[in-house]
């Protein structure tokens, strides 16, 4: 699949390592300008020198996603340097540890709130307007799948952070549906990232994708082609 976003801007957060690495590359790739947010100034520099390497753009900005009132800034930020965001996508996480939902520490999980779900709606709200006035304004979050509605045992932190976000993602999906933005959600499923190898720390017997394989699906919805709208998208 050829998406072509030239002369568009995109922000992603988790943007250091695993999927969001892969898909900011991805979209520099198909000409975007691409917006690198994650707290590790190192990982992102290693992100940006292959953007640039392959001959796309991007810039960097190193955020800790638990600093709320650091998020409502950007919105301001971006109008002002770059005039325009045409795309987010989402992507930041923590896992949080597994633990039995009766023993998860009170500050831990604040922390896992935060990451997965007070921070995109902080986006949202600061990002809004740019998004809104973009011919095509495009919202990706990656999330988790079913286990986020049944639950599963020992994941409580991660999964009631994961389905507050598919709540506010469809809400807001179905509150964007006369404009000409899409709001949506993936699942990646099992993918080698930290945050897997965290929850599995021995031998990984399971099939995983890459990072890199999951680019292709992310293009797809923030392309000017999406009709998807208000989804879940399971891979």
């Amino acid at each position: 699949m050829t998406v072509d976003l030239s002369g568009k801007y995109a922000l992603v957060t988790g943007a250091s390592r695993g999927i969001g690495a892969a898909v900011a590359k991805g979209l520099a790739a198909a000409g975007a300008h691409v917006i690198l947010l994650a707290r590790t100034q190192s990982g992102l520099e290693e992100v940006d020198d292959v953007i640039r390497a392959s001959g796309g753009q991007a810039t960097l900005m190193p955020m800790d996603l638990r600093r709320l009132e650091k998020i409502d800034l950007l919105g301001p930020s971006i109008l002002e340097r770059f005039g325009a965001l045409d795309i987010l996508v989402g992507n930041a996480g923590m896992l949080g540890g597994l633990t039995p939902a009766h023993q998860i520490d009170p500050k831990e999980w604040q922390k896992i709130m935060f990451v997965n779900f007070m921070a995109n709606q902080r986006l949202v709200r600061t990002l809004d307007p740019l998004l809104r006035a973009s011919e095509n304004g495009r919202v990706v979050f990656t999330t988790a799948g079913q286990y986020a509605v049944d639950g599963l045992a020992y994941w409580g932190g991660y999964m009631a952070s994961k389905a507050a976000l598919n709540v506010f993602a469809k809400t807001y999906a179905l509150e964007t549906r006369r404009t000409n933005m899409k709001v949506n959600l993936i699942y990646p499923g099992a993918t080698d990232t930290a945050l897997l190898r965290e929850a599995f720390p021995g031998d990984i017997k399971m099939a995983m994708k890459k990072p890199e394989d999951l680019v292709e699906d992310y293009l797809g919805l923030v392309s000017d082609g999406c009709e998807k709208h208000g989804e879940l998208i399971q891979l």
